[in-house]
């Protein structure tokens, strides 16, 4: 007689067995990495805003509060801009300027952040030093793109410093919202707790 044998049953809640997630899970979870690697580059660039002499409180200057034209929005939002105008093919009043330049940049963030959720999780186990490629790859593609679009000059027209400054945020961003997709992603082994 062919008895089988009786193998113990282990429970759903093991702690040490993770799942690879979905690739819908992944955009998620890439943009709140990215929301999150967006504030850790803005708190950056708003610490050396106030050591340059800055004056704006942190809720002010994040949202640009007080913008009112076209000519004083920041890159984003000439970008946000451009990109409302030649989809509707109506223009965007000067009071839009700092909505707008809030969506656009909040939105640019959170997006890179999507892609990188996807990359890095069809990778297997993301790691947090995935950020440093990633980051500088954002930089680059802003001095790709921009140029190109009239609103920034060609790299080469930038001095060392002010790169330098710019790659660091970026980096700030790359490894910040690495390191939150880490922590979210049900392909992260982490230790053990109790």
């Amino acid at each position: 007689m062919n008895q089988s044998r009786t193998v113990p049953m282990r429970p759903c809640n093991d702690i040490g067995r993770k799942t690879a997630g979905t690739p819908l899970g992944a955009v998620g979870r890439g943009l709140a990495a990215g929301a999150v690697g967006t504030l850790a580059m803005d708190l950056l660039l708003y610490a050396r805003y106030r050591r340059g002499g800055g004056k704006q409180h942190l809720f002010a200057w994040e949202f640009s509060s007080g913008l009112s034209s076209w000519d004083e929005a920041p890159v984003p939002g000439q970008v946000g801009k451009r990109l409302f105008e030649g989809l509707f093919q109506k223009k965007l009043p000067p009071q839009r300027a700092e909505l707008v330049s809030n969506i656009t940049h909040w939105a640019y963030g959170m997006l890179n952040g999507a892609l990188y959720g996807i990359a890095a999780e069809s990778l297997g186990q993301p790691r947090t030093w995935y950020g440093l490629p990633f980051g500088a790859g954002v930089w680059a593609v802003d001095y790709a793109v921009l140029p190109a679009a009239g609103l920034y000059k060609p790299i080469q027209d930038y001095d060392r410093e002010t790169l330098a400054k710019d790659l660091t945020a970026h980096l700030v961003y790359g490894t910040t919202a690495a390191a939150a997709l880490r922590l979210l992603s049900p392909l992260t082994k982490h230790p053990r707790h109790g």
